[in-house]
């Protein structure tokens, strides 16, 4: 029976969460129905599901989500990581930082060179938006991202998140992972008969 860790991702990122419905309500009622049917076994750490019901009120649905979803953390003090994985984590965060940091210092002098305010809120702008685009994608940068990458871990399950820092971070610790945009029809699959 195969497990399953979701990522808050494929119930708000409107290309995956598309594939069950046109909305995310439609689209989770879908999920459920089809996730109850089916053989596999479907966990989201308890920080991934606090911050999926911040953004999608789920007061609705939480008993019948939380019949096919269960709702687990990580044994964080049980899990042990080869430390090669937290080295190369710091020297990718080093990097990323040293990289932001020339953004940064780029964007300044096209800021100050002969520049009104709206062209300073223009390079302001674009600098948070490239700054943000160099320090985290591809890169696990919150709590519940390793919350995820640790549950997979620990259950020898299969990660599912369109996030792609997370699925990067599963390759190299040897996690299983399935694109989400092919998690409707594997599901489907998996349905009992």
């Amino acid at each position: 029976m195969e497990q399953f860790v979701l990522d808050t991702s494929i119930f708000t990122n409107p290309d995956i969460y598309g594939q069950f419905g046109q909305d995310t309500e439609s689209a989770l009622q879908t999920f459920l129905d089809i996730a109850h049917a089916s053989d596999a076994e479907f966990y989201m750490p308890r920080s991934v599901y606090n911050e999926l019901d911040t953004m999608k009120d789920l007061d609705k649905i939480a008993p019948d989500f939380e019949s096919v979803v269960r709702i687990r953390s990580p044994r964080r003090f049980n899990i042990q990581i080869p430390a090669n994985i937290v080295y190369e984590l710091i020297d990718e965060v080093r990097k990323r930082i040293d990289r932001g940091l020339r953004i940064a210092e780029e964007h300044t002098k096209l800021g100050y060179a002969g520049s009104t305010e709206k062209d300073v809120g223009a390079v302001i702008s674009r600098l948070r938006e490239r700054y943000r685009e160099t320090l985290r994608q591809g890169i696990i940068d919150s709590r519940e991202d390793m919350d995820v990458l640790l549950l997979a871990y620990e259950l020898d399950g299969v990660i599912v998140a369109a996030d792609e820092g997370l699925r990067t971070w599963a390759d190299k610790i040897g996690v299983k992972i399935l694109m989400p945009k092919h998690m409707r029809t594997i599901l489907e699959k998996s349905v009992k008969q």
